[in-house]
């Protein structure tokens, strides 16, 4: 597959990204269109299929050269069925739209989980790029998860595997949006950051961010953390240092389960604020008192940052195509 190249769909909640790739990783050229919003699957497959043609008119590459569209969905996947078994805050819950763009544009189409194929970009054209089990974790607005277990991306028996956001840590802490409680995405995830922030301000901590929101205090995004971290918000550092730790206890955690070669760990989150919140991770891998006697497993950062899906959906059919 040397002269092929494959198109890489990220489907986002705020926008629909496109890159046209080589076989070896490289990017040729990109596209972003907006997502979307409270829209009918209709509408959205429409978005979709507007970035595949726009990327399909980029002429330095003959269309018979591009093997295969790859696309990489925020939720539940049937890989089998090219199928979309549920997808929060986007409308294709239900909808097989590899056999519809499949139809539309006679091109093979993947689906797999966004998160999935993040990991899977890192293991091929990334940071993981030697090692054979890997885990990653993506901790941004929520906190996915992808598994790689001897070179191969492990979805379980429904698609459903590397939920590793919503596994429970602590019985009877905040709710998380699943509708469970102390799950790890309620604990240390960017809403659950902004959900303690908010918590503190109401009970009277000073922080720097309602100035850097200008009062604005919605949504607090990983650039508005950053900066605080910088100015040094006693608050947000304070905040910060608790979910590290706790994405660190879950590190260890997946680390008893799975006995991986490397934790990656991407998202907006590490990306903003990983030079102050990967330390503290790294600390608490290392204090674990039950694999001290075998080989430290690195817990690193991503290093494809927003391409890392896009990549992960052209190595999925290197991998489909290493299958037995």
């Amino acid at each position: 597959m040397k002269d092929a190249y494959f198109i890489g769909i990220d489907v986002g909640g705020t926008k629909i990204a496109g890159a046209l790739i080589s076989a070896q990783g490289r990017i040729l050229t990109r596209t972003k269109l907006s997502s979307p919003k409270n829209a009918h699957s209709s509408q959205v497959i429409r978005v979709i299929a507007g970035v595949i043609q726009e990327i399909l008119e980029e002429k330095r590459v003959p269309r018979k050269a591009i093997k295969g569209i790859g696309i990489g969905i925020p939720g539940v996947v049937d890989a089998t069925r090219k199928k979309i078994i549920t997808t929060p805050n986007i409308g294709l819950s239900g909808v097989a739209l590899g056999r519809i763009l499949e139809r539309r544009f006679h091109i093979k189409t993947l689906l797999e989980n966004d998160v999935n194929l993040g990991t899977l970009g890192e293991k091929y054209f990334g940071v993981a790029k030697k090692a054979r089990h890997v885990i990653g974790l993506f901790p941004g607005t929520g906190i996915g998860g992808g598994i790689i277990i001897n070179n191969q991306l492990f979805s379980g028996a429904h698609g459903a595997a590397g939920e590793l956001g919503h596994m429970t840590l602590r019985l009877n802490g905040p709710l998380c949006g699943c509708g469970h409680h102390g799950c790890l995405e309620a604990l240390a995830s960017r809403w659950a950051i902004e959900r303690d922030i908010h918590k503190a301000v109401r009970e009277g901590q000073k922080t720097i961010i309602k100035k850097l929101v200008k009062n604005k205090f919605g949504v607090i995004k990983s650039g508005v953390l950053k900066e605080a971290l910088k100015r040094n918000d006693r608050t947000t550092k304070r905040i910060l240092t608790e979910k590290s730790m706790v994405i660190g206890q879950a590190c260890v955690s997946l680390r008893h389960i799975f006995d991986p070669e490397m934790i990656v760990l991407g998202g907006g989150l590490i990306e903003a604020c990983g030079y102050f919140m990967l330390p503290i991770i790294k600390r608490s891998v290392a204090s674990d008192r039950f694999f001290n006697k075998i080989e430290p497993c690195p817990v690193v950062a991503s290093k494809l940052a927003d391409d890392a899906v896009l990549l992960g959906a052209a190595a999925l059919f290197k991998l489909v195509n290493a299958a037995p």
